[in-house]
């Protein structure tokens, strides 16, 4: 079922508000196999990337902090 206008505009709103983006440059070839990876683990390109970020900052003694919910919204 595709989105209303106004939903898809909500969500590019709320998206703009709350999500910041990161460009990634890989040499030619690594991304399919990066893409690949995730889809074998299950997850999105996105969320492997993120996971595995994520893990690479607590192993070096990183913490990531969130903005809480409340005051994404």
């Amino acid at each position: 079922m595709a989105l209303s206008e106004a939903k898809s505009r909500a969500n590019k709103k709320w998206d703009a508000k709350n999500l910041d983006r990161i460009q990634l440059i890989v040499k030619a070839g690594e991304r399919e196999q990066i893409r690949a990876a995730a889809e074998a683990a299950g997850e999105s390109l996105n969320k492997y990337i993120v996971t595995a970020t994520k893990a690479r900052m607590e192993s070096e003694g990183r913490e990531l902090i969130s903005k809480p919910e409340e005051e994404q919204e």
